[in-house]
């Protein structure tokens, strides 16, 4: 496989928000083609069952483990990410004759400090689908991506850090530059040429204003910043929660989804603010967490390209603007995909994978080397 094939990438991240599903050609080294791509919307139910497996995966111990709720969510997961394939092979039957899929699964538990991170999502089951789907003989599929990382003392996020650079050597811009993806938490690539990314996530980016957004009002989220736009930003609590010795801490390093819900709610005072300023407030401290890694990084970027859903709130992207004064477009500027970049990630992860070629390295994980890894399943 050291010739350009096409990989199909899916992607459930930390908001909750869907499968996203997309295709990219490529040898696992370069970007040779960007296919179409795809968002199958999860519905309340099944976000609902889903946030239920998050709460029940913070007693595990064991990675393996799949007790209640968890199996549960587990099996729908799987399933909806079957539906998502059907109907992405249904709107695109040219690309059947796809080679590599990656599964990234949905992140339920990361917690590295103990050599601990849950992906749920059935490997072997949704290969049996996709056989159905596409002529013989079928792609490999490679998923469970973060985990030898982690068993190696890394912090197995973010992953997505290889693709970025791969994706920069298209660009003619100067300089080091910094791709920021606004998911549920916040991550950043640090690019500089040909060396190693440096990599960490910053803090927390849509998660914690969507989980307040329905705590207030029962939508699931601050669609286009709106609510952010017309409150005021408390920047005394800002200041107090930017204390956290996280953020102070040079990256690699890495966050569940839930890490900041008790700094937040211990420190952040927003049951004192109404729904606007509460909204603007955390919209602020994304920002805010952002900008502190600024001092962290090798040296001051030139460029920061933004992906993931943050990249479609106009007042998320103005407090970036002000907070790092550093020149700020989305990455659909630059001829990539705000909406696909982190599904067309996990396709060219995959086929890295199977090619055995490292997909972390210890300046974006802080692994002991690079490193490969990924369960591979051949059709």
């Amino acid at each position: 496989m050291d010739r350009p094939v096409k990989a199909i990438g899916l992607m459930s991240g930390t908001s909750l928000d869907g499968v996203d599903v997309a295709l990219i050609e490529t040898d696992g080294e370069d970007v040779d083609g960007l296919g179409p791509g795809r968002t199958f919307p999860y519905e309340a139910a099944d976000r609902a069952l889903f946030e239920q497996a998050l709460e029940a995966a913070t007693s595990l111990t064991d990675r393996s483990a799949r007790p209640g709720v968890i199996e549960e969510a587990e099996q729908l997961l799987t399933e909806r990410h079957e539906q998502a394939l059907a109907a992405f092979f249904t709107e695109f039957p040219e690309h059947r004759d796809v080679s590599v899929i990656g599964f990234h699964g949905q992140t339920v538990l990361h917690r590295p400090e103990r050599r601990l991170t849950v992906q749920i999502g059935d490997g072997p089951a949704l290969l049996d689908a996709v056989r159905a789907m596409v002529p013989a003989p079928g792609p490999v599929l490679a998923y469970d991506l973060r985990a030898a990382d982690v068993a190696a003392g890394g912090q197995g996020a973010p992953l997505v850090p290889v693709y970025h650079r791969a994706l920069a050597r298209r660009l003619t811009s100067p300089g080091p530059m910094l791709v920021l993806n606004l998911g549920g938490v916040a991550n950043i690539t640090f690019i500089d040429g040909e060396r190693d990314p440096v990599a960490g996530d910053t803090g927390p980016a849509n998660a914690l204003i969507d989980d307040f957004m329905k705590a207030c009002t029962g939508t699931p989220c601050d669609r286009d910043g709106a609510a952010a736009a017309r409150g005021t930003v408390d920047e005394g609590a800002i200041a107090r929660l930017l204390d956290h010795p996280f953020f102070a801490k040079a990256p690699p390093k890495s966050l569940d989804r839930n890490d900041f819900r008790a700094w937040v709610a211990q420190r952040g005072g927003l049951d004192s603010m109404g729904l606007e300023d509460g909204a603007a407030t955390l919209t602020a401290l994304t920002a805010a967490s952002v900008a502190a890694c600024l001092p962290l990084l090798p040296a001051r970027p030139r460029l920061v390209i933004v992906a993931g859903g943050g990249a479609r709130n106009p007042t998320l992207l103005a407090m970036l603007r002000a907070r790092l004064g550093i020149e700020l477009v989305t990455a659909d500027a630059v001829g990539w995909s705000s909406d696909f970049l982190e599904a067309q990630a996990f396709g060219f992860l995959a086929v890295r994978a199977v090619r055995g070629l490292p997909l972390t390295f210890p300046t974006t994980t802080g692994a002991p080397r690079p490193l490969s890894g990924g369960r591979i399943l051949c059709a």
